[in-house]
């Protein structure tokens, strides 16, 4: 308990020091401001609060605020979707009352694997909620890294991404894609704050990243719903991918990305490349493709 209201002390002010006194409709008073963003009293205003009330939420004592003043901080405050989930997870989780507990280890049903290797033309994996990739088909193995190469432990696209130096070269807007993944992170560790394999991953980063490090202490949350990618790939050159997200029935904790270009384009031309090298290469895996290949 403790360590979770210093949690929701330290989002609280971090995301009051974020905010444009001017944009939020607050009236210029004339007073120096030595910190940045709005002041606690200017918070509880907003919220129709008071400054007492306020202060002690983000003090992070013992209180349970409704979900109506939940909704009210959180707009004086600018947050978006995820941030507005976040808060409600670090106050207790109104909304995960009642909620079974989250299993210790997820796994991908069979028909999900078979669903994912049709796709063949476009890249596609499932994610769990500590960012492991549970399953992923041929085609995001090549344009990615192949995770099933890997030793269990390090199937992990956050672990990948922040640590490993191919995806640094892969991804030309490597700062960006990082940086959301971390803040992906914040946001499942406060909606399941006591996983012991989301901690160790967290700890690892920690020591092993000094991105991450930044980042992290930055409380800054991400929902992954949809984006871009950008990359520089080895067989297929410049590829600009976009992808979405879907929860999957069942385990709401896996979601599914699924990747996709513009019609016409060349990253569009550069994917079927791709799709058609991985293909032959794994062809060449079998016996009768190398017997074919004279191998």
């Amino acid at each position: 308990m403790a360590e979770r209201n210093t949690e929701l002390a330290d989002f609280l002010r971090r995301a009051r020091a974020r905010v444009d006194p001017l944009r939020a409709g607050l009236p210029a008073d004339g007073r120096i401001r030595r910190v940045p963003g709005l002041r606690r009293e200017e918070v509880a205003l907003l919220a129709g609060v008071s400054t007492d009330y306020y202060a002690r939420l983000e003090q992070g004592r013992p209180i349970a605020p409704s979900p109506a003043v939940v909704d009210a901080v959180a707009r004086a405050l600018a947050l978006d979707a995820a941030g507005r989930e976040h808060l409600d997870h670090l106050l207790g989780g109104t909304r995960q009352r009642g909620r079974p507990a989250a299993p210790s280890v997820q796994r991908v049903r069979p028909g999900l694997h078979q669903f994912l290797d049709d796709l063949d033309g476009q890249p596609a994996l499932i994610l769990g909620r500590r960012s492991e990739v549970l399953a992923s088909n041929a085609l995001a193995r090549a344009l990615f890294t192949d995770f099933e190469r890997m030793p269990a432990a390090e199937r992990n696209y956050a672990r990948w991404i922040l640590l490993a130096p191919d995806a640094r070269a892969l991804f030309l807007d490597w700062p960006d894609q990082a940086r959301t993944v971390v803040e992906s992170l914040r946001l499942a560790h406060g909606s399941h704050p006591d996983d012991r394999g989301l901690q160790e991953l967290i700890a690892l980063l920690l020591e092993e990243s000094a991105e991450f490090r930044t980042w992290w202490a930055e409380h800054g949350v991400y929902q992954r719903t949809h984006g871009r990618k950008h990359l520089r790939h080895p067989v297929a050159g410049e590829v600009v991918v976009d992808y979405e997200t879907l929860l999957l029935p069942g385990d709401p904790d896996q979601t599914l990305f699924i990747f996709t270009t513009e019609p016409a384009s060349p990253s569009r031309d550069a994917l079927r490349l791709l799709a058609s090298w991985t293909a032959t290469s794994r062809q060449l895996e079998t016996p009768e493709g190398r017997a074919q290949h004279g191998g």
